[in-house]
């Protein structure tokens, strides 16, 4: 999300966390739709969410780690706009997430041994769906270039990124 938006801010593209336009559509935070909705309920509409604010144009669009791997929402979004997938190991995921554990629900109660576990295996499981992605960048490497770098054409429209 955070570089979603830093991108969006630099290449004068507009910002749109689907986790957030889905807290908006159901009223809820994220963490009170699994919990009273289930994630069931959560993803079916994330994909609704994610369909209907893609009929706009110059967008960034963060997901959330599952969005891609439910409802093929990543063959939709390779068919409808550019996908970049952001690379990180367990270790630099584990240390991005863990201040923020109680904002996500899949992680909430797990303890450090048991988030890094986690992490592994939802790596391992959502690989098939990451792997889909156009482009890879090292999430660990990232600057406000770094898109320049895979997707020459985004430019502000001043011609300079």
């Amino acid at each position: 999300t955070h570089w979603a938006q830093q991108w969006a801010d630099v290449h004068e593209a507009v910002f749109v966390d689907l986790d957030h336009q889905i807290e908006q559509e159901v009223g809820k935070s994220v963490l009170d739709i699994f919990d009273e909705n289930g994630e069931v309920f959560f993803r079916e509409v994330e994909a609704k969410k994610l369909r209907e604010i893609s009929s706009a144009d110059n967008l960034i669009v963060s997901t959330g780690g599952g969005a891609p791997c439910f409802h093929d929402n990543m063959q939709w979004m390779n068919e409808h706009g550019i996908t970049v997938l952001l690379e990180a190991g367990p270790q630099y995921i584990l240390e991005r997430v863990l201040h923020e554990k109680q904002k996500r629900p899949l992680i909430k109660n797990l303890n450090e041994a048991e988030l890094l576990f986690f992490i592994q295996q939802k790596l391992e499981e959502r690989m098939p769906f990451y792997s889909q992605a156009q482009y890879r960048l090292s999430a660990e490497n990232l600057t406000y270039d770094s898109l320049l770098q895979i997707i020459p054409t985004l430019h502000k429209s001043t011609g300079n990124a």
